[in-house]
């Protein structure tokens, strides 16, 4: 975009000719200086334009990483680390098969295993672990350690190398050997322990401890430390558990009652040989957990290969020949991998479906600028030509002139970009500023050779009202339109990740409504314009005259207007589709608001008044549930639900949950705990299932305290408050036998509940408090969401930003027409109100039409991308809690935007006549005008 052309002076001489412009023959400072204000401009559209570009890629990058990164720390560390183990090898002697065991061939074993695990899966060598373990556990006789039900403690014996630089001393000193080398046949050996394992089973320092030996006397092993891990949740201590904590485990096939306790000792580094006189059947390992801080979200696909090569593949194959035949890998890395990238493909068409949308505005309005630019300066490049400028060099000239504004900008944007958004990949943000940056140079030579191809002496009327399509316009809009109609068929057909064609679709839309908004635009016009040649007034006539002698310039400025404004209902249907799949899964994971309830038990009688009173809370309801009520005829456990008909009618309406009215579900005429007779059985609400499988006659209902009541489904609901989960009864609960009828569970509706003011007031009565804000918070559950949520707001902001400056565009383009004629017509009369009107009156037709066009073009394109389109990924941490999250039309992602484009197009041109009005040149037009 460049300054608007200083007018050519008239000729002193009188020979008719105009002269050069003072700028035109100058130097590229001085042309930059003469037109600061717009060059300006153009520099901060550029830069602001290229930060843009540049910080998607990046972005993109960075939500990437922390995503990858986060799911594998989320995960457990015995679930993400790759595990080798191999049995000692059988020699031809026991001390090759000690030798095995020591600590200098397991640590060279170590450096091939790291060696052979590929880029990306870059080990992390402060977590992983290697070492000699039993992989039997072993029963201890010695009647000190706890026996929960008569069952030895049993415990799992490790040489778990690095142990001192992984713990520290609670008490006591680390393990070690003496001068002695261990082998098979020692008779004792040095242990320690964690402080979890210590306070459990009862072990101190000096503690002397005996597992079974093989063809020799039991092992004694002697705690000497009691340690505490470093980073308990690191995988050095997590991906072996039970050397960090025992656990109560059970016999297979024994009652779940006959527990016992199984922990682990560590042994001295060198004491692995010991393990060979041992019915423990010992094994070498090897744990290699992967580092998250060199993971990278752009590297999933060669990170799942590498993890399988090394678990299965080449890798594995490698350090068999190198370590040992035998040797077996296992990881549940691969299926960590496999969840983050279902997430991130679900995630990853919307990001494009963003990116595409609001790349293509800033093209479109960067376009527009060079337009503005071209047009703006039309009679000092014709006049150039005129005088014997070749194409090339008034290219050139422009191309020097633009680009002297634009490549700072450009680097300047580039640079904001590196910075705000450190670690990431440099070369897709240096690429995108660059195009940027060379569209923004490009523009204004390109249109203005292609407007002045030919040396003319004045330009062709264009009027828009008489001006005709060419056969080669016809053939381009038919293309498009076929193009757009299959991008959309593919998008509700497959999905938003197939192509990038299916992902401009939402754009294509646009494009086809701005194409066929241009071709009607006229229409109206000639039709209001005939009705307004009988009209009595000045003012609407004329400006209905102005707008349809307006050049047929419409097409690009429309393309704009209804791609920003496709874009941002696009992106604000999104954002609330996300909000609406959140706070709906928060629901249906609660039930109401908030949900205090106990499992056992009953609450105290109190506590409903006393959460009643509490700030925040408007309602609460009571109802009495229990999980173990078994319908006679299956004897299966359906949960049944007592509550009091009108206030649960509320409740249900409230939230949308199942909404019934309260006199199909009263029981009149029942005694209170009297229960349903086989003659007047208790009307129910049911699930679907519950329905179809009972069936609507009357049965009963067996309780858990051995009363029964007999219920007749009368209403079916797809989902109800009180119960989490497809089957369900709901009662009337003053019709249960007393026993079944206390409160278990409350209800509570309120704008701000206050979850420590519940919890304080629930405390002591051994209710759970839950509340719906909560559980929607922990529904963004990786950073791959919430980025996508931030890069979606960001799209729509700059959609609805460069939909205000295609806007300006516009109306800059046609501002010095605007104010030449309205200083015409105040000389010829016109009063200061009724050029303002007039201004107002011309902007419009065009700005009401790109309004309701952008305003039917959005809800349209909604509609027709919708089925192609599930929110779940982005919007919840499980999607299965929620069939799918539709795309829905958000009204105010619609309205606003199409409102605020409306109020721009007519306030401008307001204040345009408004500061007109005011200048002296204009006053002095009308001498004598107050």
């Amino acid at each position: 975009m460049s300054a608007r052309p200083v007018p050519p002076q008239g000729n002193p001489q009188g020979n008719g000719a105009g002269a050069v412009p003072p700028h035109a023959g100058a130097g590229l400072g001085t042309r930059l200086r003469a037109f600061a204000g717009t060059s300006v401009a153009l520099a901060l559209l550029v830069a602001v334009t290229a930060a843009l570009a540049a910080a998607y890629p990046r972005a993109v990058d960075r939500y990437g990483d922390a995503g990858l990164r986060r799911a594998i720390e989320q995960a457990a560390p015995d679930q993400t680390t790759v595990q080798l183990q191999v049995a000692p090898p059988w020699m031809e002697t026991i001390k090759e098969m000690e030798a095995a065991l020591r600590p200098g061939p397991l640590a060279a074993a170590k450096a091939e295993v790291f060696a052979t695990a590929a880029v990306p899966l870059v080990p992390d060598a402060e977590q992983s672990s290697y070492g000699v373990r039993t992989t039997v556990p072993l029963e201890t006789p010695d009647p000190w350690l706890p026996k929960p039900s008569g069952l030895p403690t049993q415990l799992v014996l490790a040489a778990h190398q690095g142990l001192s630089s992984h713990s520290r001393l609670s008490a006591g000193r680390f393990p070690r050997t003496t001068s002695e080398p261990v082998t098979a046949a020692t008779a004792r050996v040095e242990a320690a322990v964690t402080v979890d394992t210590a306070r459990t089973l009862g072990i101190r320092v000096g503690s002397l401890i005996h597992v079974p030996g093989v063809k020799r006397a039991p092992l004694a092993v002697r705690v000497t430390g009691i340690v505490v891990p470093r980073a308990p949740a690191g995988a050095y201590w997590s991906a072996q558990p039970l050397l960090r904590k025992p656990v109560l485990s059970h016999l297979p096939d024994s009652p779940l009652k006959e527990v016992y306790w199984l922990g682990g000792l560590l042994l001295a580094p060198d004491a692995g040989p010991a393990l060979l006189g041992t019915p423990g059947f010992p094994e070498r390992y090897w744990h290699v957990a992967p580092n998250a801080g060199s993971l990278h979200g752009r590297d999933l696909d060669r990170l799942t290969s590498a993890v399988a090569a090394f678990e299965s593949g080449p890798g594995l194959a490698h350090l068999r020949e190198v370590l040992d035949d035998e040797l077996e890998a296992q990881t549940n890395l691969d299926e960590v991998l496999a969840d983050h990238a279902r997430l991130r493909s679900g995630i990853e068409p919307l990001l494009v479906l963003a990116a595409v949308g609001t790349g293509s505005l800033a093209v479109i309005v960067l376009a527009m600028a060079g337009g503005v630019a071209a047009d703006r300066r039309r009679a000092e490049l014709a006049l150039l030509r005129a005088r014997g400028a070749s194409l090339p060099g008034l290219a050139a000239r422009l191309l020097a002139e633009t680009a002297a504004m634009a490549v700072p900008a450009g680097a300047l944007g580039l640079t904001a970009a590196l910075l705000l958004l450190p670690d990431a990949r440099t070369a897709p943000a240096v690429t995108a500023a660059l195009a940027v940056t060379l569209l923004a140079c490009l523009a204004l030579p390109l249109r203005a050779v292609a407007a002045h191809r030919t040396v003319r002496m004045h330009d062709d009327r264009e009027d828009l009202t008489a001006a005709r399509p060419s056969r080669r316009r016809t053939v381009m809009e038919a293309t498009v339109l076929v193009i757009a109609a299959g991008a959309v068929a593919a998008l509700r057909r497959q999905g938003s990740g197939s192509t990038g064609l299916v992902a401009a679709a939402p754009l294509l839309t646009g494009v086809v409504a701005a194409l066929l908004l241009a071709r009607l635009h006229p229409l109206p016009l000639r039709a209001l314009s005939k009705a307004a040649a009988r009209l009595r007034g000045l003012v609407i006539p004329l400006s209905l005259a102005q707008v349809a002698r307006a050049p047929g310039f419409a097409v690009l400025p429309l393309l704009a207007l209804l791609s920003a404004l496709t874009t941002a209902a696009f992106g604000g249907s999104v954002l609330a589709g996300v909000t609406a799949a959140r706070d709906q899964a928060a629901l249906l994971d609660v039930g109401a608001d908030g949900r205090v309830e106990t499992t056992t038990g009953r609450l105290p009688k109190a506590l409903p008044d006393r959460v009643r009173g509490l700030p925040g809370v408007r309602d609460v309801t009571a109802a009495s549930v229990t999980r173990e009520a078994k319908p006679q005829q299956s004897g299966q456990p359906v949960p049944l639900a007592g509550v009091d008909p009108a206030a649960y009618a509320r409740l249900s309406h409230h939230t949308g949950l199942g909404s019934f009215d309260a006199a199909s579900l009263r029981s009149e005429g029942e005694d209170a705990g009297a229960g349903g007779g086989a003659d007047r059985p208790l009307p129910a609400l049911a699930s679907p299932r519950v329905a179809e499988e009972y069936g609507t006659d009357p049965y009963v209902v067996l309780l858990p305290d051995g009363t029964s009541v007999t219920v007749q489904v009368v209403v079916v609901r797809e989902h109800t408050p009180a119960v989490i989960g497809d089957d369900f009864l709901i009662v009337d609960r003053a019709a249960l036998p007393r026993a079944a009828a206390h409160a278990t569970t409350l209800l509570l509706t309120g704008d701000s509940l206050n979850g420590r003011a519940l919890r304080s007031a629930a405390d002591g009565t051994g209710a759970s408090v839950r509340l719906r804000a909560e559980e929607r918070a922990r529904h963004v559950d990786s950073p791959l969401q919430s980025g996508a949520e931030r890069l979606y707001v960001v799209a729509v902001a700059a959609g609805a930003g460069y939909a205000v400056l295609a806007l300006l565009l516009t109306v800059l383009r046609t501002a010095p027409e605007r104010r030449a004629l309205l200083a015409r017509l105040r000389t010829m009369g016109m009063s200061r109100s009724q050029g303002r009107r007039l201004l107002i009156l011309m902007a419009l037709p065009q700005a009401f039409l790109a309004a309701a066009g952008g305003v039917l073009t959005g809800w349209a394109g909604i509609h027709l991308l919708s089925p192609g389109i599930d929110l779940a990924t982005i919007a919840l941490a499980s999607p299965s809690g929620l069939e799918g999250a539709a795309l829905r039309t958000d009204p105010l992602s619609l309205a606003v935007p199409a409102l605020t484009v409306l109020l721009l197009a007519v306030g401008v041109p307001a204040a345009q006549a408004w500061w007109t009005g005011r200048r002296g040149s204009v006053s002095e037009l009308r001498l004598g005008d107050n």
